[in-house]
């Protein structure tokens, strides 16, 4: 069987869901994360930056919009030092503008993949997949990486069962 890690980034509080702004406790990303330790037995790994973001949704989005723009690397509160002791790595994030949040990369940057599978894995309220999928073809060189799991964030808390299976047939 293939030792799975989850590296993921997540967002608690205000978020957008539905068009509406509301409170989560637990992020969407978390959830799905959670649902795929769960489902075959994966290892999990925040990323937490040292500077949070803003708890505020919409100051959230201009300062992740100027991070992009800024191709930033938020220095995160603890790093992985090597990926060697897993076969399939997950990478999952929300989506914001377009791709994975800039902590994400952070960490990337930092870890060799040669050798390893990648699932991206993005959630999202309207924007699919995004280019979740070609931005880790850019920063997992000499990894398969794979097709994009994608999972509107309103419909996570319900997700369980999809992501069960969708982890069960790609990661054992």
């Amino acid at each position: 069987m293939s030792r799975t890690l989850v590296i993921y980034y997540s967002r608690r509080g205000q978020n957008y869901v539905r068009g509406e702004l509301k409170e989560l406790e637990k992020g969407n990303t978390e959830l799905i994360a959670e649902y795929i330790r769960d489902a075959v037995g994966a290892d999990l790994f925040e990323l937490q930056t040292v500077k949070d973001y803003p708890e505020d949704y919409m100051e959230c989005t201009e300062a992740a919009k100027e991070d992009l723009r800024n191709c930033a690397r938020p220095k995160l509160k603890e790093y992985l030092k090597n990926i060697d002791d897993y076969d399939n790595i997950v990478i999952a994030g929300p989506c914001w503008w377009g791709t994975y949040p800039c902590a994400v990369f952070t960490q990337l940057e930092k870890l060799h993949f040669r050798g390893k599978k990648v699932f991206p894995v993005m959630t999202h309220e309207g924007s699919g997949e995004a280019k979740s999928r070609t931005d880790l073809k850019k920063f997992c060189r000499g990894a398969k990486v794979e097709k994009t799991l994608a999972v509107q964030g309103a419909l996570c808390p319900t997700a369980k069962d999809e992501v069960t299976r969708w982890a069960q047939k790609k990661l054992k």
